[in-house]
């Protein structure tokens, strides 16, 4: 029995298929598959059943599992030992981010730590919020840049690096251009454009209509700012957005401040409140938190 047998077993198990695990493990799908094979005549037994469209365990697999992982846990736990102790940093760390950050320069910040740490390989996913939170919690993400509601997301540490208010934004001709501000009670008479659920705008959002007892009328969603204030350039409706995405278009677009509540977003550094579990993510994380000092 080799790791790399269980380590294709596991792949396989967790993407349900032996293409996706091939993909995701960066080998050709028939070498996954004679290797699982092996490992099956060597214990004996099957581990998957592949009579249906998606590849599931057997009984078998299903009590191999916990035994698989917890041997590769191992032999990564041994070498992230050793290298804390000869103070080599190697591995793969995780940053996951809101697609829409322009001003923190992340590539900037991830060049530098490429150049003091060259041995470690770094991936960067683009996520709304919701799913960047459920992967910091599940390790799939060593740390995000993301949207925050009305709160800190349970478990996780967050240090915020940019905050900004709100505004409703509406296209030059629209009757509410003559205004300087909107309430939140007017603007839930209006045709909303809005981030979709799952991203922090969208809650406080949502949120400081629900504390008012409100229920805003969104006419439609899209995932990025630039888009929402693209729309709203064409006279469908009211676009909330950061003020900074709203100022990106002096000449069609009026940003009207909202106000009783006002309304503040906030993009947050966050990380496992128990922290991260090797040396090269924990290294990258001091990193972010000095960014851009």
């Amino acid at each position: 029995m080799e790791l790399r047998q269980l380590e294709y077993f596991v792949a396989v198990t967790e993407e349900a298929g032996f293409t996706k695990a091939a993909a995701r493990l960066h080998v050709a799908q028939p070498g996954v598959s004679a290797q699982i094979r092996q490992l099956e005549r060597e214990l004996g037994q099957p581990l998957l059943d592949r009579s249906g469209r998606t590849v599931r365990l057997t009984e078998v697999g299903a009590a191999v599992l916990p035994y698989a992982r917890a041997a590769l846990a191992a032999v990564e736990g041994a070498r992230l030992a050793v290298d804390e102790l000869t103070g080599l940093l190697r591995g793969h760390v995780t940053i996951g981010t809101i697609d829409w950050i322009r001003s923190l320069d992340l590539p900037g910040m991830l060049a530098g730590f490429h150049r003091d740490h060259p041995d470690v390989e770094i991936t960067v996913v683009q996520e709304d919020s919701a799913t960047l939170t459920e992967g910091l919690r599940t390790g799939r993400i060593d740390l995000a840049f993301l949207s925050l509601g009305a709160g800190p997301p349970e478990g996780l540490a967050t240090r915020v690096v940019i905050e900004q208010d709100l505004v409703a934004a509406v296209a030059s001709a629209h009757p509410l251009a003559r205004r300087s501000t909107i309430t939140l009670r007017a603007l839930a008479e209006e045709n909303l454009i809005c981030l979709p659920r799952g991203t922090g705008l969208r809650s406080v959002l949502d949120g400081a209509f629900a504390d008012a007892g409100l229920r805003p009328r969104v006419a439609f969603e899209a995932g990025e700012p630039p888009v929402l204030a693209e729309i709203a350039a064409h006279g469908l409706g009211v676009a909330v957005l950061p003020e900074s995405a709203a100022r990106d278009r002096p000449d069609d677009l009026r940003a009207l401040p909202v106000v009783r509540p006002r309304l503040t977003g906030r993009i947050a550094l966050a990380w496992r409140a128990e922290g991260p579990r090797g040396p090269a993510a924990r290294a990258l994380i001091a990193r972010a938190r000095r960014w851009p000092a």
